[in-house]
């Protein structure tokens, strides 16, 4: 079973590196930061939301406790100390409030100037990932591209491959059809084939006497070229093919008299 899963594993391992286009897997990973990023802005965005909040409510704190001191004022410049305590009183609970507010404030204050903070390095960090992918993919295609151009010159991708074994076979059955008439005819002029057309069939005689007349020509080449080297005339010539030339009978003659 281990050696079961491990040669999966392999096989799937190099289905995938065969699928894998780092071009896309660029894009994704900056999809996923992009992400990120804005799921931190949106925290941004909430904390800055409950700091306003607080901040209003601190407010509205201040606003009733400023007022809880001024009646206690006007009670006190009327006589009736006892509203001026109660007035009192209650500014105190609400100074408590106020004092909690404020270190809540405080705390998101801090937190909110951390996280714009991450933010922007964040942002930071998304752009120039985003610059490096760009040129990476770029580099990729180029170097792609290059790639295909070069296996198309030397004949070793897999669409040129294909022409040039087409082409191979195509210049090999040629060659191959060249050879076998070259030796038909070779065939042909010895007579070890007969013509079956008829068209260019010669009988023994015939042959023969080109066979001797190309021999009478060679040896009056040779003559000529001795008397050349000599400087005088050839000293003898076949006399046989010279008869035969100067022989030829006259045509018959047709008595027409009636």
């Amino acid at each position: 079973m281990k050696r079961m899963g491990l040669i999966f594993r392999s096989k799937a391992n190099k289905a995938l590196d065969r699928a894998e286009d780092p071009r896309e897997t660029l894009d994704y990973s900056y999809q996923k930061q992009l992400e990120l990023l804005q799921k931190v802005r949106r925290g941004v965005a909430d904390v800055a939301t409950s700091r306003k909040r607080l901040e209003l409510q601190l407010t509205q704190l201040q606003q009733q406790s400023a007022k809880y001191e001024d009646q206690g004022r006007k009670a006190l410049s009327l006589g009736r100390e006892d509203l001026a305590r109660e007035a009192l009183s209650r500014k105190a609970n609400l100074q408590s409030q106020i004092t909690d507010l404020e270190t809540q404030y405080q705390a998101l204050q801090a937190e909110e100037e951390k996280l714009t903070l991450a933010s922007q390095r964040l942002q930071a960090k998304v752009d120039a990932f985003r610059t490096k992918k760009e040129t990476i993919k770029a580099t990729y295609t180029a170097a792609q591209a290059q790639t295909r151009i070069a296996e198309s010159f030397s004949g070793i991708s897999e669409e040129m491959g294909d022409v040039g074994l087409a082409i191979q076979r195509a210049e090999d059955k040629t060659a191959q059809m060249q050879a076998r008439a070259g030796a038909i005819d070779e065939l042909l002029a010895s007579g070890a084939l007969d013509d079956a057309s008829g068209l260019g069939r010669k009988d023994d005689i015939e042959a023969e006497l080109e066979r001797v007349a190309g021999g009478s020509d060679v040896e009056l080449e040779l003559a000529r070229m001795k008397a050349e080297l000599t400087g005088g005339t050839p000293a003898s010539q076949p006399q046989a093919i010279e008869q035969g030339k100067n022989d030829t009978p006259p045509p018959p003659t047709i008595n027409y008299q009636k």
